[in-house]
């Protein structure tokens, strides 16, 4: 998923895992040298890579030809010609070089080739996928790329809803009044997935309450979803996964691209992208989001509304500037959101009614950020290069419940230089280079004020071995001096084995660490009357993560496929424990014992028929923590709010020229296990704690689309089976009293939500 581009380190830190058309070869002379070529005691050819701005066809100096399962090879001279021997061994040529998809052909008769290889990366980074959801076949973790194509299938107003007809990433609210929501990985929150907005962390510190909501669907080009511990290059966060979201370019092939939505709960939203070539080298991209819901909802009639009323505006002005030997981005991003949930008869200019108070939520969140992207390119050298990513943001958020103010400021400087090369040759490359990060924390909640200024340089090297097409191999390792937490390692491994055409075996292990934000992380528990106690001083939460994913891609009587089976293993050596056993607390402390998190899941993607994808999908969780620190015990229990069990069904089709599309969603949640809330039951001790168990439920969700030449009409709904938790505010006639908690939310709110929009695209 964090692959460099070999040629271009630009694409180090601006992932572009990319379709760029399947390699291909000419064949020439078929006819007229079939006697010549059957006698030739050798292969010769030439290596090309399509080059862009002006796109065309180079030739390819330096790329490794090999007959498969043997070392007799060469590299490609000046011209990207080459002549290898044949040898009895083997028929199969393969040709690869680093940041390039590599390409093999069973040879016959013919001695003059011709090779295309494709980039993982273009250099403008103008994405070509395909139709769907995708593999990436050459990383060694196992990453899903969700396309544009795969993000139509829903209306995905912003990055929360992209995860829909995905199968290893569930999305659900964090409680019943504020509307923030959470992502889950391999059985755990979102917090432990190191979420870049294109290879840049974003959604982290106080950002992880609303930072879902915060990136607009219509401006994703593409997200990648890598499981397990990923590339020691992009930091020490990432604990159970990777999300890399890449935006629309400022030279993309779209220069106006224009959104509009609406459902019938009164949620309207309009987004515009504009992008410009202002000449060879410079070019400029605009986008824009504004959204609203001003109707109040209240479908389950406990007086309070089922969705904040919000209002945001967002957008990103960024420029881009491209040369042989330079390329740099730059830009600004500016965010404003502003909601207000609670009782519905609350305003906040109005928080009384008749004498007595009325219980109300607010949220205001501006943020700023600025970045920079700069890499300095080698055409003589394609493997090599330098790059230096920079990002500065300030999030401020001003809350409050009820009557309980929470404020909140982080301000964070973020450098990485990235260098890399190879050893020897392509077979062997690394990456290296030194990071920065600085966090400035200052938080206050009631009479608790959580200072806390984090300074971290560091500096890493990732080794990666390419042996063709059997075996690829990430070895990294990073140091980290916390000036808060001393000195962090973190050692990471990743390896792919190729055991034959169609079947792929996938393997890794890596050390993660972090430092947890609790009242940003159970931001939905505060929508309660419970106290927030911190039993003791919070140390960073620390994990080793393990797994293995098997692929298989498979033809079955014109059927084509995919099969995926996986199981990670996420052990803890230090977690924050949020307790929610009891009614009246919150309480925070360090783990104990011992936590795990175990995930199996099996996957399989058909094509039945042409223009027909099926994606059926069950997981599996197994996820405890040791429990009872408040009362002296220590006892292995369920994680809360995890269902056990998840199935994913999705069918989409599309009529010739994509002119009608028709998708299909089904998900089934397993049951979970919820707090018990009884204040009639005695909740003193963790042995054999009472608890409740939330019953399984399906969601429905569907969409048709219908395509013109340059708009888009679509027509969806979701939760079309008007699944909907009943009482999801316990205490809800009283919510100042001590049994008021709107932080248990295990299913949707809200019931049957119809919407339709409309896309207009104008391409250069």
């Amino acid at each position: 998923m964090n692959q460099f581009n070999k040629k271009y380190l630009y694409q180090s830190f601006l992932r572009q895992p990319v379709w760029f058309f399947r390699s291909f070869i000419f064949w020439t002379g078929i006819f007229f040298l079939t006697a010549y070529s059957a006698n030739a005691q050798s292969v010769s050819g030439t290596v090309y890579e399509i080059s862009q701005n002006p796109v065309r066809k180079s030739p390819l100096i330096g790329a490794h030809v090999q007959w498969a399962g043997t070392n007799l090879g060469v590299a490609t001279d000046t011209s990207g010609k080459f002549v290898l021997p044949r040898t009895t061994q083997s028929n199969w040529l393969v040709v690869s070089y680093v940041g390039y998809f590599p390409d093999s052909l069973k040879v016959g008769a013919d001695s003059e080739l011709e090779f295309v290889l494709r980039s993982e990366k273009s250099l403008d980074e103008v994405v070509i996928r395909g139709n769907s959801t995708t593999i990436d076949r050459m990383s060694p973790i196992q990453t899903e790329i969700i396309t544009s194509r795969a993000l139509a299938k829903a209306a995905c107003c912003n990055l929360s809803e992209s995860f829909e007809t995905n199968a290893s990433v569930s999305v659900s609210y964090a409680d019943a009044v504020t509307g923030s929501k959470q992502i889950q990985m391999l059985g755990l929150n979102g917090t432990y997935i190191q979420t870049n907005v294109e290879n840049i962390p974003t959604i982290r510190g106080l950002a992880t309450t609303f930072g879902l909501n915060f990136v607009p669907g219509t401006w994703i080009q593409s997200i990648d979803v890598g499981k397990g511990a990923g590339s020691v290059v992009n930091g020490y966060e990432s604990m159970t996964g990777q999300i890399n979201v890449e935006l629309q370019k400022p030279d993309s092939r779209e220069k106006l691209y224009a959104n509009a939505y609406v459902n019938n709960f009164g949620r309207a939203e309009f987004n515009l992208n504009l992008s410009h070539q202002l000449n060879e080298k410079w070019s400029t991209g605009l986008l824009t989001h504004a959204s609203t819901l001003r109707n109040r909802i209240d479908q389950n009639g406990d007086g309070f509304l089922d969705l904040p009323l919000y209002t945001q505006f967002n957008a990103v002005q960024r420029w881009k500037y491209q040369s042989e030997r330079l390329m740099a981005q730059f830009g600004v991003k500016a965010l404003h959101d502003d909601r207000t949930g609670g009782q519905t008869t609350f305003s906040p200019d109005k928080r009384q009614s008749a004498g007595a108070p009325v219980y109300g939520f607010g949220a205001k969140v501006n943020r700023m950020e600025v970045f920079s992207k700069i890499a300095k390119l080698f055409p003589e050298q394609p493997y090599k290069g330098l790059g230096l990513i920079m990002n500065a943001s300030v999030h401020d958020q001003r809350s409050f419940f009820g009557f309980t103010p929470y404020n909140g400021r982080q301000q964070t400087l973020y450098g990485n230089l990235i260098y890399q090369s190879i050893i020897g040759n392509t077979n062997h490359a690394f990456k290296t280079g030194v990071s920065y990060l600085l966090d400035d924390y200052n938080e206050r909640y009631r009479d608790t004020t959580l200072l806390r200024t984090e300074s971290v340089p560091g500096a890493f090297f990732e080794y990666t071995y390419n042996n063709l097409d059997k075996v690829t191999l990430v070895a990294g390792n990073r140091i980290d001096f916390h000036n808060l937490y001393g000195v962090q390692v973190t050692p990471r491994v990743h390896m792919k084995y190729q055991l034959d055409r169609a079947t792929a075996l996938r393997l890794s292990a890596g050390r993660g660490f972090r430092v947890s934000n609790p009242l940003a992380e159970y931001f939905g528990n505060l929508v309660s009357s419970r106290t927030v106690v911190f039993r003791e001083q919070i140390r960073p939460e620390v994990s080793w993560n393990y797994g293995a994913s098997l692929t298989r891609e498979f033809d079955l009587g014109g059927m084509s496929g995919t099969w995926i089976l996986d199981y990670y293993r996420t052990s803890f050596q230090n977690q924050l424990i949020g307790d929610l056993e009891h009614p009246e607390f919150l309480y925070f402390y360090n783990l104990q014992d011992k936590a795990f998190a175990n995930s199996f899941q099996a996957e399989l993607n058909l094509n039945p028929i042409e223009r027909l994808e099926i994606k059926l999908a069950y997981r599996l969780f197994d996820v405890q923590q040791t429990m009872g620190e408040p009362f002296g015990e220590q006892v292995l229990l369920p994680r809360m709010m995890i269902n056990r069990d998840r199935v994913l069904f999705n069918a989409g089709y599309a009529l010739p020229y994509d002119k009608w599309k028709f998708d299909f969603t089904v998900q089934w949640n397993g049951k979970r296990r919820i707090p018990n809330l009884d204040p009639t039951y005695d909740h003193t001790s963790y042995v054999d704690m009472p608890t409740d168990i939330a019953p399984a439920f399906f969601n429905l969700n569907a969409q048709i689309t219908r395509t013109f030449r340059m708009w888009d009409v679509y027509l969806g709904g979701e939760n079309l089976g008007n699944y909907r938790q009943s009482n999801p505010i316990l205490g809800a006639n009283d919510p100042f009293g001590r049994e008021f908690d709107a932080g248990i939310v295990w299913a949707p709110i809200v019931g049957r939500m119809v919407y339709a929009g409309m896309r207009y695209k104008i391409k250069r």
